[in-house]
């Protein structure tokens, strides 16, 4: 510990008893692109005892300009996300138990996945996600750390159980159409800003350091030299999760399909675990060109779009967000 850490003990407010601490903590990370990759890099290198990622998608050559634990052999062997970012991440740390897990986030699996946790890192692309962490935190009493990047903007947050607003306070509903970094693009310098805007509240936390902890929302234009901060006020009485604790997120069923914003690509939900080889089989004898590896296969249609099946059940229609077109082809070669 003393060498490896030695200038992170250096710094008066971690020391050595905050550098124990921080070994002693776990994190969970949800979304390994831009945002994630840069949050584990930081968790990893600083010791934290155990950092769980999660994330449902495969590396791409369009991810390599920004998302840093990646590089062109990834995209190429379309690796899940948190299968590459695992074995970079075992190579800078090999000291601490890194958990990698191909999977959607869902109603049905957070509280899972949070078991065990000290804290929950937003490294998601999409609010859907966002309020679904904020309201599993909020229920759970584990403090959600909130991030976002797009264009040359960069947002961050903490939140904290029973001590400041939630999400939803600021936020109310997700359902509104946002700007994404697939519709109006990112520069990667915000996304290295804002997961380290994250990363450092997370070492605050870890080290127990609360007294230094951020009371605002953070908001930034690098393009344009903008910064502001918005300080935290009293709770919206009328907020369903933090306040009124009905956690609306939590609630109901999972879709069983959903688009995925900016991305023409439809994801299914899934019936449950698919057998990899035996479905390759059945779609080369569908004559369709078939690439596998053992955590995913994707086949090309005779459209042009791609189907691409998972381990743990979903399927991505990709080159379409119609509806109806991606359930058409989800049917004729997957089925119900």
């Amino acid at each position: 510990m003393q060498e490896r850490y030695s200038r992170q003990m250096l710094f008066e407010p971690i020391g050595e008893e905050g550098q124990r601490r921080i070994m002693n903590s776990a994190v969970l990370i949800v979304g390994m692109g831009a945002l994630g990759t840069v949050l584990a890099n930081h968790m990893v290198r600083a010791g934290v005892g155990r950092v769980r990622i999660v994330d449902r998608d495969f590396v791409e050559m369009s991810n390599l300009q920004r998302q840093l634990l990646y590089d062109e052999e990834d995209a190429k062997n379309v690796y899940p996300k948190v299968v590459a970012a695992e074995i970079k991440l075992r190579k800078i740390n090999s000291s601490i138990a890194i958990e990698a897990i191909v999977s959607d986030v869902t109603g049905a699996n957070i509280e899972a996945l949070m078991e065990g946790m000290d804290l929950v890192l937003d490294g998601t692309d999409n609010f859907r996600t966002r309020f679904l962490l904020n309201d599993a935190c909020f229920r759970s009493g584990i403090p959600f750390i909130y991030g976002g990047a797009v264009g040359s903007r960069g947002m961050s947050a903490v939140f904290v159980p029973g001590v400041t607003p939630c999400l939803r306070c600021f936020i109310q509903s997700a359902d509104t159409a946002g700007e994404t970094c697939d519709m109006i693009g990112v520069i990667a310098p915000v996304v290295d800003i804002a997961a380290s805007y994250e990363a450092v509240e997370a070492l605050k936390l870890l080290a127990g350091d609360n007294s230094s902890r951020k009371n605002s929302l953070v908001t930034f234009d690098l393009w344009q030299n903008r910064y502001y901060e918005m300080k935290f006020g009293e709770p919206d009485r009328n907020c369903p999760c933090c306040q009124l604790q009905l956690y609306p997120a939590l609630q109901g069923h999972e879709e069983d399909m959903l688009t995925m914003c900016g991305r023409d690509s439809v994801q299914f939900a899934g019936n449950g675990p698919l057998d990899l080889s035996l479905w390759q089989g059945r779609l080369d004898g569908a004559l369709l060109k078939v690439k596998a590896n053992p955590y995913l296969l994707r086949a090309e249609m005779p459209g042009g779009e791609r189907l691409v099946l998972f381990a743990d059940g979903r399927v991505l229609v990709q080159g379409t967000d119609d509806f109806s077109r991606a359930r058409t082809l989800y049917d004729r070669y997957v089925g119900t």
